[in-house]
């Protein structure tokens, strides 16, 4: 509701890096499949390597939970870190107005390398956030602010080492990126390999892979700040479906440690390789904040289902 590079190195390439990441996958869980194996059958779960190369582009409408005021920034982050991206986190509200949920429509697009684009509805108003690859800006007009703020240099840092539009593990060798078992752990009440992965910049993320479906159900989020300590942050996928070949979770729920209450991000239409202009995620204008997205020509959709 972690986030946001030239995207893929040549097979060649992912080859002579596999070999190096050998120690890693040495420890294998107790079904016997090596941490290579849990991530090729993770990859085809999520639609294989051949139908992520092909996606340049993704669209997704939906509605966030959110609470008022600040929060609404939470909310921004949130719905930025659910779809694989990531942003500075505000601190966490503590009043009841702040607390009390709403949901809000939003628009997310994202455009290889790294462009994204993000739109909340909110008192009349749209909030934007857009990075064009490089640079970050953000129109926040809930806080009574008209004018157009760069990114943080937290905020550009996490733009610059999010992956692209795939999930984490996807070519995951050819990113420099390292996993390691770490056992396995319940999730929803079923068996999940838990998968440590490490970053090319060292940065560290688990995430924990169903054992029937090899789908990442669970992912960890950027780390919040509450009581003056940094809280982990858990994102829940759920409902995934199939989009013109790749699974996309439909339902993502955000929890935090130390704080009962959850944000869950529903998503209504998800579109692969729509036409999207460059333009639209240039620096935002306050004149045209609101100015919706161009129709497109053909809607990849999927009609809404029962959240699981």
């Amino acid at each position: 509701m972690r986030s946001k590079a030239a995207f893929f190195l040549s097979l060649l390439a992912s080859a002579c890096l596999a070999q190096a990441l050998a120690a890693d996958e040495s420890q294998a869980p107790a079904a016997g499949l090596s941490v290579s194996q849990i991530v090729d059958r993770h990859v085809a779960a999520r639609g294989g390597l051949k139908a992520w190369h092909a996606v340049q582009t993704i669209s997704v409408r939906g509605k966030l939970d959110a609470g008022t005021g600040d929060s609404i920034q939470r909310s921004m982050t949130l719905a930025r870190q659910g779809m694989g991206a990531s942003v500075k986190h505000a601190a966490a509200a503590k009043t009841a107005a702040e607390t009390a949920q709403v949901q809000l429509p939003f628009r997310l697009e994202m455009k290889r390398p790294r462009k994204s684009r993000l739109e909340i509805d909110f008192a009349g108003k749209t909030a934007i956030q857009v990075y064009d690859g490089q640079n970050g800006w953000k129109l926040r007009p809930y806080l009574n602010r008209d004018d157009v703020e760069p990114f943080t240099t937290e905020e550009a840092k996490s733009e610059e080492t999010k992956a692209d539009l795939e999930p984490p593990l996807i070519d995951y060798v050819a990113k420099g990126t390292r996993v390691a078992l770490e056992g396995s752990e319940a999730v929803d009440g079923r068996k999940a390999y838990k998968l440590k992965v490490t970053l090319k910049n060292g940065d560290v993320q688990q995430v924990y892979i169903d054992t029937q479906s090899f789908l990442d159900v669970k992912v960890e989020g950027l780390p919040r700040r509450m009581d003056g300590k940094l809280r982990p942050v858990w994102i829940s996928q759920r409902d995934f479906r199939s989009v013109q070949g790749v699974m996309v979770p439909y339902l993502y729920e955000t929890t935090n440690e130390g704080n009962p209450q959850s944000h869950k991000m529903v998503i209504e239409t998800v579109e692969i390789n729509r036409a999207l202009d460059d333009a639209r995620f240039a620096k935002p204008q306050v004149l045209v904040a609101a100015t919706p997205a161009p129709a497109s020509a053909a809607v990849a959709t999927v009609p809404p289902a029962p959240a699981k």
